[in-house]
Formats: structure tokens, C-alpha cells, sequence
């Protein structure tokens, strides 16, 4: 099925160049001179390689039929992630390469879907946000908050993104998962 590049998100897999790419990060590049186009980091599904590719947002492109399936997420192995299919309890294990960056955000018991190809895993995809801990933040400097201004906080899973001044040590905080980035802080 044709989809137009700009319609392209995190966890969908398409068919370039001959192979199946499973989209792992998307970026809306608009410059100050000619069209938007999109920026797209993918992995290829067979070999496992990554590549980025730019489409003008016009563009069109082939979305594989991809089968998805709710499951839960168990606990890891060495380098392997176990996953279990909610509605049959089949459980399977997919690969710390195939997962990437989004291991970071993965939590017991979290609810994730997988999307399969003939049967073989091919991409996860992470609820829109999780909440997570902050568990390093710089003080808050006087006068810092008159502006729009962010400083640097570290995640209890490692992640380091950008908080509101507010924030302190020890605050559970609300992130999005696709682009990594402070949300609100969490109820």
C-alpha cells in the first residue's frame, strides 16, 4: 500500500530498494529555501543494517502489511529481550540489535505491540510516553525561570534530556518515547 512520505512514523515497516526497513526514528526537515522533506533512520529487517534516507514530504512510499500483536514485556537475557502475546501467552524473545534505543524505556510488565512479518518479529513499538524518575538535576539558578529555559536532567535508565528548571532530583516526569523529550510532570 502507497503512503505519502509524511505520513511515515516510529515502528512501521516498508519496502526500499528492493528490502523490508523497519522505521526506527523520524525527523521533519523544513529549510528555509525549497520543499519540507522527511528524514527517516531505518533498519533493514533482513541484514539488520542502518540507514537514513530523506523523501520530499510529496513522495510516496510502500508500506508493508505488517501483522501486530499486543504483548507484554517480560525481562531481559544477556542481549535478549522476552516478550509475551496477550491473548495466546506465547512467549518470544527478539533481539537487543532489533530493539535499539528503545530498550531504555522498556519496564515489566509494560504493554508494547510487535509487528511481524511472515511470522518473524520486525519492529516494537513503545506506548507514546512513559513515566520515569529523574535522578540528577542541576539546581534551579535565580532569575533562570523568567525565561523559557530547560537544563539538563538524568533518567533512572540512563537517558539524559533537557527538564524545565522546576524539576528536581527524585520527580517522576512524563516522556515521549519517539523523540525522547520532557512531557509533564507525572500525577
Amino acid at each position: 500500500m502507497k503512503i505519502p512520505a509524511n505520513s511515515i512514523r516510529g515502528g512501521m515497516v516498508i519496502e526500499y530498494e528492493g528490502k523490508q526497513w523497519s522505521v526506527l526514528k523520524i525527523q521533519l526537515l523544513q529549510p528555509g529555501k525549497g520543499g519540507a522533506f522527511i528524514q527517516v533512520e531505518m533498519r533493514d529487517v533482513a541484514g539488520g543494517n542502518k540507514s537514513q534516507t530523506r523523501w520530499r514530504t510529496q513522495d510516496t512510499v510502500e508500506r508493508l502489511e505488517v501483522r501486530e500483536l499486543d504483548c507484554q514485556y517480560l525481562f531481559k537475557d544477556g542481549d535478549m529481550y522476552t516478550f509475551m502475546d496477550t491473548s495466546n501467552y506465547e512467549q518470544f524473545s527478539l533481539s537487543g540489535e532489533l530493539i535499539s534505543d528503545q530498550a531504555a524505556f522498556l519496564q515489566d510488565n509494560m504493554e508494547v505491540s510487535v509487528n511481524f512479518i511472515e511470522g518473524v518479529p520486525v519492529a516494537l513499538k513503545l506506548p507514546g510516553t512513559v513515566v520515569l524518575k529523574v535522578v540528577e538535576a542541576d539546581p534551579v539558578v535565580k532569575g533562570q525561570t523568567a525565561a523559557s529555559s530547560y537544563k539538563p536532567g538524568l533518567l533512572e535508565n540512563g537517558l539524559k534530556i533537557l527538564i524545565p528548571p522546576f524539576i528536581e532530583a527524585g520527580t517522576k516526569i512524563v516522556v515521549n518515547t519517539e523523540d525522547v523529550t520532557y512531557v509533564e510532570r507525572a500525577k
